[in-house]
């Protein structure tokens, strides 16, 4: 069995410790001026997102309307509702600021490469894939941040809303819909620099997450982290994955899915996008010096996601002749 492993879940290790050594250059007043470049690569990751899709696609992909009613319902009432009853157990701030976090890992939209890449992997629905990632991540930049402000109130009273939805929308919607609208021009180029484009994304995604971290470090807020806390946060992470997961095959089973469109629905539908997740943090939680440990699940699970989910395909490659030949 093999699966490649991929080398920006090490690059995230390596940019929070360095956040943690030198958390200078990420705090407020610094001289570099880390918050305007990251706002501008925001906005820059979204138009180019807007640019790469393909309005035919998304309606050509309208057909399987059960497939695609799984994964987004999974990704979107799923998720937040396995965590969303765990709320009222929390008794003090930290364990507040603990659940906002997994609270808002769950609400997030899916991935769209790595979806991709997995699905082709394990030989599933590929068209499929590419429409629900794609659309998973339009209806994210709304339903996201319509899950998590209702609790933000709660962990900060100084939170301003009106600020939070104007760069919202300056900085994601507004590019994305410009991207779409200028994607018959420049569409083609950015599909012919894709790899680039995911370098360049990837980039923002590590200095949003230095500066987070570094803020936090910072203010000593990780110093009312205990060891034991973050072993249970993975633990939590793991279990929402495989309860997740779990749940979505179930479901695929009962609405009798193909092989090809059950590995779509579980490879789409169970994972988290930390492009979506890293830059959305900077806008929702801007005010909050946890910034940090809201960052955390989502790194936890994005490592995880990859790692199972290639264990995972490689498997369901390996079976795919076998399987085909049965079916002829």
């Amino acid at each position: 069995m093999k699966f490649k492993t991929d080398p920006f879940v090490p690059a995230l290790v390596l940019i929070v410790i360095l956040a943690y050594f030198f958390p200078e250059a990420g705090i407020e007043g610094s001289v570099v001026p880390l918050k305007a470049i990251s706002s501008i690569g925001i906005s820059l990751i979204f138009f180019f997102y807007g640019l790469k899709l393909s309005p035919d696609k998304i309606k050509r992909g309208l057909n399987n309307w059960k497939l695609h009613l799984v994964v987004q319902l999974s990704t979107f009432v799923l998720f937040p509702l396995l965590v969303l009853p765990f709320y009222p157990l929390m008794r003090n701030a930290e364990q507040h600021t603990l659940w906002l976090a997994v609270f808002f890992l769950a609400s997030l939209p899916s991935t769209v490469s790595s979806s991709v890449v997995m699905v082709s992997m394990a030989k599933g629905n590929i068209p499929a894939a590419i429409f629900n990632a794609s659309l998973s991540g339009i209806i994210g930049i709304l339903l996201t941040p319509l899950w998590v402000t209702p609790f933000l109130g709660q962990t900060n009273t100084n939170m301003d809303f009106g600020h939070i939805y104007t760069q919202l929308a300056l900085e994601v919607i507004m590019p994305v819909i410009l991207g779409i609208l200028l994607q018959p021009l420049g569409g083609k180029i950015a599909n012919r620099y894709s790899r680039q484009l995911s370098f360049f994304d990837k980039s923002i995604i590590l200095l949003i997450v230095y500066k987070s971290f570094a803020a936090s470090f910072h203010s000593g807020i990780f110093s009312q982290i205990q060891w034991h806390d973050i072993l249970l946060l993975t633990g939590i992470v793991l279990s929402l994955f495989f309860t997740a997961y779990g749940l979505i095959y179930i479901i695929s089973g009962m609405l009798r899915f193909n092989r090809e469109d059950r590995i779509t629905a579980l490879f789409c539908g169970s994972k988290k996008s930390l492009v979506h997740g890293t830059v959305m943090s900077k806008v929702l939680f801007y005010k909050m010096s946890t910034a940090g440990i809201i960052l955390l699940p989502l790194m936890f699970y994005h490592g995880l996601q990859i790692l199972l989910i290639s264990i995972i395909a490689s498997r369901l490659a390996g079976k795919a002749p076998a399987e085909k030949q049965k079916d002829q």
